[in-house]
């Protein structure tokens, strides 16, 4: 592949699969759990589901920083040299770690409320009257996590079509001259 391709698709695919996986599972595999007719199913099922897709996550955020760290490098004189570069890159990096220890969080926490299904709920991320109280505890927090995983990797989408943009010629001029 020419230039950076490889790397640039590696960053870019695992961010659209971190992007697509979470809201997915908030939107198809939570809400379809909650249909269940059993409610110890509703749990047990989102979490299944959800442990599927962990090791699909794991080598999406390993993709993304093989390809976040090739970026880097084959960038690193335009970093230098370009107003607004470094900023992106700073603000796109803590986002991408604070999203990563989030996802991490948001699995435990899924697995304490698999390990709590026999309990039943109203649905994935919402417990029923009457649940102990680590269940709701764990529930309320992914109902929570839930939205802000597609939040932060779509802030990463977004910041990674923004260095895409300063990299257009005209704006490389630009960012160089009013650094």
């Amino acid at each position: 592949m020419a230039g950076n391709t490889l790397v640039r698709s590696l960053h870019d695919l695992s961010a659209a699969a971190w992007f697509g996986g979470s809201l997915m599972g908030a939107v198809g595999l939570n809400g379809a759990a909650a249909e269940a007719k059993d409610p110890t199913e509703r749990t047990r099922l989102s979490t299944v589901g959800w442990a599927r897709w962990t090791p699909v996550q794991i080598a999406a955020f390993g993709a993304h920083a093989v390809g976040g760290i090739g970026l880097i490098a084959a960038n690193k004189g335009r970093l230098a040299g370009q107003s607004g570069a470094v900023a992106n890159t700073v603000v796109k990096s803590a986002i991408t770690v604070v999203g990563m220890a989030a996802s991490l969080y948001s699995g435990m926490l899924g697995k304490k409320v698999g390990e709590l299904s026999q309990h039943g709920a109203a649905g994935a991320t919402e417990p029923k009257p009457g649940a102990p109280e680590e269940l709701k505890k764990a529930q309320s927090q992914l109902k929570t996590l839930q939205w802000i995983l597609p939040a932060l990797s779509g802030a990463v989408i977004v910041l990674g079509a923004n260095q895409g943009e300063q990299q257009r010629p005209k704006n490389l001029l630009d960012g160089i001259f009013n650094r």
